[in-house]
């Protein structure tokens, strides 16, 4: 005990003395909010001085040429104009609900598939091919190839956002899975547990916030695949924020597409915070939070819970239910005997 005792004393004055050790600037530490942003205002102050400095002057005498690189003032007087004339928010709002439908689709095809994969061998080295070609081909070759099988239209542009997404979030569904350390399966199984159960009540569960986390990311990758699909046109008036880079580079204006090369990272950047600010609420004991999202979510279980116990009252059918739960319970108390008997 004694021994104990002076051993947990050595490793904490080891502990203090290796943090006195460090420098001031210690590698992976972290610094406050208000450093953060301190700092990337600073970067973002000196590409705007920077920018000012190659492009101030008269547009003979400038260092770089208006018609490659309009001044910031030049750029920003087009805004009004881009809002008024273009349509900026109808054409931004067009391509945000192309990724979104597209999204929306990969994740519904992408979770399960992963989750399948993750749980099952074969399964992965089935689809493995699948992920592997999605996850490395340029996604901009695939833009002929969508034309041809869907068209010029919007399921062009969603399916391509589909093809775009899928592949990773099969594969980052299937780590998510594999991550989770086997002492929870084997608790599982050791509780009398089945298979289906362990996966839906155990992995998935457990797996769920890394899930949320990697798709959050990957939205953002699949709002930059969207200038893709609408840059290259084949005819008509498609709308978007890609038609308006590929409509302002043939008529040589370039301030048009800087506008648009700066609000795409801000809308990003906006989404990104708003799903940050949801995956807190669902997944509170993994990034913090107040979790009034999860809450809000256990509540509506439990009024479904509550109402399909009143159809299977209504229907006759709730005592059905019980007998076949105790049933259930029964074999599996019958299969842990069993278990006990061979050890």
């Amino acid at each position: 005990m004694a021994s104990d005792v002076e051993n947990a004393e050595s490793s904490a004055n080891s502990s203090d003395k290796a943090e006195k050790a460090r420098p001031v600037g210690k590698l992976r530490g972290s610094i406050s909010t208000l450093q953060s942003i301190v700092f990337s205002a600073v970067c973002l102050l000196c590409v705007l001085a920077i920018w000012w400095y190659v492009t101030r002057g008269e547009a003979e005498f400038r260092m770089i040429s208006p018609v490659i690189l309009p001044s910031p003032v030049e750029t920003f007087q087009q805004l009004k104009p881009m809002f008024q004339d273009r349509d900026l928010d109808v054409n931004t709002f067009v391509s945000l609900k192309r990724v979104v439908f597209g999204f929306t689709l990969a994740t519904l095809v992408g979770v399960p598939l992963g989750v399948l994969c993750g749980c099952f061998p074969r399964i992965a080295a089935f689809f493995a091919p699948v992920t592997l070609f999605g996850r490395n081909i340029p996604m901009a070759a695939l833009i002929p190839l969508t034309f041809m099988f869907f068209g010029a239209g919007e399921s062009q542009k969603i399916m391509f956002i589909f093809i775009a997404a899928v592949a990773f979030i099969i594969s980052d569904s299937t780590q998510a899975i594999r991550d989770v350390g086997v002492k929870y399966i084997d608790t599982s199984y050791t509780l009398g547990a089945s298979r289906w159960q362990t996966i839906l009540k155990v992995l998935v569960p457990l797996a769920l916030p890394n899930v949320f986390n990697s798709l959050r990311l990957l939205f953002g990758l699949a709002f930059g695949y969207i200038m893709l699909a609408e840059v290259v046109q084949t005819g008509g008036e498609a709308g978007g924020l890609g038609q308006i880079i590929n409509t302002s580079r043939r008529r040589g204006n370039v301030a048009d597409i800087l506008i648009v090369l700066m609000l795409i990272p801000i809308v990003a950047f906006a989404i990104d915070r708003v799903l940050l600010w949801v995956q807190k609420q669902l997944f509170p004991y993994c990034y913090g939070g107040e979790g009034w999202l999860a809450r809000g979510w256990k509540v509506c279980l439990g009024l479904l819970g509550q109402g399909w116990a009143e159809s299977l009252r209504v229907f006759g059918l709730d005592s059905k239910a019980r007998d076949a739960e105790e049933e259930c319970r029964q074999v599996l108390q019958a299969l842990q005997a069993t278990q006990k008997a061979k050890s």
